[in-house]
């Protein structure tokens, strides 16, 4: 009988682990080729492990929000012959068994102890704070009995401060050599000042603002717990609103070129690629080009330092099913061809919508895109993502009567028309290159070719 191990795989160069979140297959049940075994998580994207191979799942090798090192095996599948449950042993470990006993009865009293200790012990509810933690944080906290007034006065190195898996391997390596107790990881209280008269005013923390909600839950009324994701995005909204000083410039741009151009090779392209001709590359590829021309919107900004990047790596807000959104990253934009583009746009949103994108491809942006008149709003005023400096939102493109001018002079038309609201962060980015910048995109696109060839 051959057994196949389902290992975790790569997700991506930066990606080394993830989150166990969910089993959708118990021992026992019969698996096909690509089906789905398992569903892991990262910082990033959420996804699911299908199997390589038809047979019946026989041993699961971790719990569920256990961190999983890529390469570590986490199922095991008999493909071939009766199956037989890993717990149970053949005649081969039986006679393997009886050579050694004293070793294997030895891990296994360390092992009863560990998990009568894991039982005795409170388990913390890392979800009641507001700062965010990433689940392999969560779990080394939890595996090392880890409370939650000591994870919330660990320092965070991380990305708008977050605590880092260096950050707590460090406070633990500090408390193991004593230099760092609980009770000193613990928040304490301002020292009192000599002087009655003069009071200090206690600092507030994270830890001290109120949890218990005010909003008030009528009978008939449904509570929604928000999904992992929709606590990811909350936080970084919020992270980024205080973060950057949001600025908006509107451009209103007359896109009928763009639109009987498309309208004129949509079938054809289809026929020949493949693929749908949808207006996003076409934006995709206007942004881009305003990017080579004004690169100091191309940027991220560190402390007192701008980091002004090489690549062109153009985000796309994509709509999920349950409502949130997530951003694959286009990278090198400004190095495809409309072909190249609209590929690569169909590809990523298409993955989007299945939960199949890898931990890398939505990671390293530069500038972001979210088309808001998809769902038929004129224009938007969209929330930067980080560390990024600016995003733009696409209106939707609406026929209007407008102003022609001509040679002979002017008169009234029907005009497709849209708006493009530009959002960046004043911080680094002033009026004159934001409304620049956002022109150039308008005049790109007023300026299409409507013979041109693809």
């Amino acid at each position: 009988m051959s057994k196949f191990e389902l290992k975790l795989p790569q997700m991506g160069e930066s990606v080394a682990e993830a989150t166990l979140t969910n089993w959708l297959k118990e021992v026992g049940d019969t698996i096909e080729m690509d089906e789905a075994v398992f569903e892991i998580a990262t910082d990033k994207v959420d996804s699911e492990v299908p199997s390589e191979v038809d047979g019946v799942l026989v041993e699961k090798r971790f719990d569920v929000d256990d961190v999983i090192k890529v390469g570590e095996v986490v199922a095991v599948i008999q493909i071939e012959g009766e199956v037989e449950l890993a717990t149970e042993d053949s005649s081969e470990d039986d006679v393997k068994e009886e050579v050694s006993v004293e070793a294997p009865a030895r891990e296994l009293e360390t092992q009863m102890a560990s998990v009568k200790e894991s039982v005795s012990a409170p388990v913390p509810d890392y979800s009641s704070s507001e700062r965010f933690y990433s689940p392999l944080v969560k779990n080394i906290a939890k595996e090392e009995n880890v409370s939650m007034d000591e994870l919330e006065a660990i320092a965070g190195t991380g990305k708008e401060g977050r605590v880092t898996k260096n950050d707590i391997m460090a406070y633990l390596e500090n408390r193991s050599n004593g230099s760092q107790t609980k009770e000193e990881a613990q928040p304490r209280p301002e020292a009192k000042p000599e002087k009655a008269d003069a009071p200090a005013a206690p600092k507030e923390t994270v830890a001290d603002k109120p949890k218990e909600s005010k909003i008030h839950v009528g009978a008939g009324d449904e509570v929604i717990p928000l999904t992992r994701m929709g606590k990811l995005i909350a936080h970084h909204m919020i992270e980024s609103v205080s973060t950057s000083a949001h600025v908006q410039s509107f451009v209103e741009v007359d896109v009928t070129n763009v639109v009987n151009w498309r309208n004129k090779v949509k079938n054809a392209f289809q026929q020949r690629e493949g693929e749908k001709l949808t207006f996003t590359p076409i934006f995709m590829e206007a942004v881009a080009m305003a990017l080579k021309k004004y690169p100091l919107m191309n940027i991220s900004l560190d402390g007192d330092k701008v980091i002004k990047k090489k690549n062109i790596n153009l985000g796309m807000a994509a709509a999920l099913p349950d409502g949130n959104l997530i951003v694959p990253v286009i990278k090198n934009a400004d190095q495809l061809n409309l072909v190249g583009m609209a590929k690569t746009v169909n590809d990523l949103a298409e993955r989007a919508r299945n939960n199949k994108l890898k931990p890398d491809e939505v990671k390293d942006g530069t500038y972001t895109v979210t088309n808001v008149g998809s769902f038929g709003s004129v224009f938007g005023t969209p929330i930067i993502n980080q560390p990024q400096v600016g995003i733009l939102a696409l209106g939707a493109i609406r026929k209007l009567p407008s102003v022609i001018e001509t040679d002979q002079g002017e008169y009234i038309g029907i005009r497709s028309k849209m708006y493009l609201s530009h959002s960046y962060d004043h911080r680094v980015v002033n009026g004159a290159l934001g409304g620049m910048f956002v022109k150039a995109v308008a005049d790109y696109l007023e300026a299409w070719d409507i013979n041109r060839e693809i």
